[in-house]
């Protein structure tokens, strides 16, 4: 009898060791992000509550430039590498699930609204290819293909549209395109209309509605309102820099670090040492910033009254924190050099900036501008957290 109740008893604790230790290892992930080691390939996984790196997963390809997006459940980041390369990684287990080199060379991609499609904006060859999220099986493969001889354009500005869609410009052809998934069979593919010359990045609202794409050959942006129909362009602060003369670009601004905030779109001025704001009612200048250098992203905080920016080399060492209401400068600081990118905690009460040059990440208080942390990581670039899942056009 006392062996059958030893016996027993060993059984039961250990269940309750194997399901304790099970507890142990169980956690969300709304709080998980990945930092981009871009001289390194390789990708690391962050805890933005702990502040802290989980891992760092190599083989990644070419990530110069590199940007990710997140399946709808938070656990797998997709990421887009220079070299074409397409990678699924697992969050939670920190590894590599699937890998595939789509195109000879990339600039970033979208994830459809319902979280089974992955998009990516292809230079070369120019267009889009399209793959199942689960499976990274190849789904579509959209060209780019624009005049009488059928050139290709790269494309660029690739985001992810209310209904299973994605809208993007061809760089070189100046155009709008959508393509529709919500069908079974072929998407289909609408060509919305000329945008301008060198369209080079591009933004959508968090409602879906709005597309804004900037110019690079040109002052103005275009402005797709993707709830009239049928969709058609116009253009927006045309002429903004007349009558000065341009800088030397040295790095192009991004839109899709965009800011709305305040009820005006914070926007880059493209070879201008200032920040635009643009009425998102009207859509009508709403009033300038001078700034530090030439921003190349105009992030908000997610409550939207400020806009951190940081600036093209030789000034990459600062950020300026704009205050939205008085459109005015209020803060400014120099972290290090090469600041590439940044990004707010979910409800913004933090914000990590990669120092690329001084091969770190360092975190700020966004409300008192205080630091919180540092963690060292190989030529950190970009920043991205998985609360982006829950948002358009992220």
């Amino acid at each position: 009898m006392r062996i059958l109740r030893l016996i027993t008893f060993l059984a039961a604790l250990t269940a309750y060791c194997l399901a304790a230790a099970a507890q142990s290892q169980l956690r969300g992930t709304g709080d998980l992000g990945i930092v981009i080691e871009r001289a390194n390939g390789s990708v690391c996984v962050v805890d933005t509550s702990a502040r802290a790196i989980l891992s760092c997963v190599e083989g990644f390809g070419d990530l110069s430039h590199a940007s990710a997006v997140f399946s709808r459940d938070q656990r797998y980041a997709y990421v887009f590498g220079r070299d074409g390369g397409l990678t699924k990684v697992d969050l939670l287990e920190q590894r590599i699930v699937k890998r595939v080199l789509q195109a000879g060379n990339s600039i970033g991609g979208a994830i459809s609204d319902d979280g089974k499609l992955i998009a990516v904006s292809n230079y070369k060859p120019g267009g889009i290819k399209v793959f199942d999220a689960e499976t990274l099986n190849q789904v579509a493969d959209i060209p780019a293909s624009y005049g009488a001889d059928g050139e290709r354009s790269k494309t660029v500005g690739l985001v992810d549209a209310p209904g299973r869609r994605f809208i993007f410009t061809l760089y070189d052809a100046g155009e709008i395109w959508m393509v529709d998934f919500a069908e079974p069979g072929e998407p289909q593919i609408t060509k919305i209309g000329r945008a301008g010359k060198l369209p080079y990045d591009a933004l959508i609202t968090a409602d879906g509605r709005h597309y804004i794409a900037g110019l690079f050959g040109e002052d103005g942006l275009a402005h797709v309102d993707l709830w009239r129909s049928p969709a058609r362009i116009e253009r927006v602060l045309d002429g903004y820099g007349k009558g000065e003369a341009k800088m030397p670009v040295y790095k192009m601004p991004h839109l899709e670090g965009w800011a709305l905030a305040g009820g005006q779109f914070i926007l880059p001025a493209v070879g201008h040492s200032e920040l635009l704001a643009l009425d998102a009612e009207t859509f009508k200048e709403a009033g300038r910033v001078k700034v530090h250098g030439q921003p190349v992203f105009a992030i908000a905080r997610p409550d939207g009254r400020q806009v951190w920016v940081n600036f093209a080399h030789p000034l990459n060492d600062t950020i300026q924190v704009v205050d939205v209401p008085t459109l005015k400068v209020v803060h400014e600081f120099k972290p290090g050099p090469a600041i590439l990118h940044m990004e707010f905690t979910p409800r913004g009460h933090e914000v990590w900036v990669s120092v690329r040059d001084a091969n770190k990440v360092e975190i700020y208080d966004a409300r008192t501008f205080e630091k919180r942390g540092e963690l060292e990581m190989r030529k950190p670039s970009g920043v991205f957290f998985a609360a982006r899942a829950n948002r358009i056009g992220l």
